[in-house]
C-alpha cells in the first residue's frame, strides 16, 4: 500500500532553523494554517452562496453539477498545512515574539 501523496517527511532542522525552537515553528505554522483554511473557506462559501435559492426548477440538475464541480476543485487543493509548512520553510511567514511582561515586583 503506497503513502498519499500529501504525506511527506519532514527535516525537523529545517523547520526548526528559522526559530530555534521546533514548537515555536509548529505556532508559527498552525497560525499561519488556520488564516489559509479560513480564507479558502470564506472563498468557497462565497461561490457556493451563489447557487443559493428557495425555488425548485429544472435548472437545478444544472446548479448542483456546478456546486459539485466547485467543491471538487477544492477538495484538491493542497491542504492548509501543506501551504503554510512550505511558505515557512520558504521564508514567506513573518513572525515574532509577543513582548513578555516582567512580573510585577513585590
Amino acid at each position: 500500500m503506497a503513502a498519499h501523496p500529501s504525506i511527506i517527511t519532514r527535516d525537523i532542522d529545517k523547520i526548526t532553523k528559522q526559530t530555534g525552537n521546533i514548537y515555536e515553528s509548529v505556532v508559527v505554522i498552525s497560525k499561519r494554517s488556520r488564516q489559509i483554511a479560513i480564507n479558502i473557506k470564506e472563498e468557497l462559501n462565497g461561490k457556493l452562496s451563489e447557487f443559493a435559492t428557495t425555488v425548485d426548477n429544472l435548472e437545478e440538475v444544472f446548479e448542483n453539477r456546478e456546486q459539485i464541480e466547485i467543491s471538487k476543485f477544492y477538495e484538491r487543493m493542497p491542504k492548509p498545512t501543506s501551504s503554510a509548512i512550505e511558505e515557512f520553510l520558504e521564508g514567506k511567514l513573518m513572525h515574532r515574539l509577543q513582548n513578555q511582561e516582567t512580573p510585577a515586583e513585590l
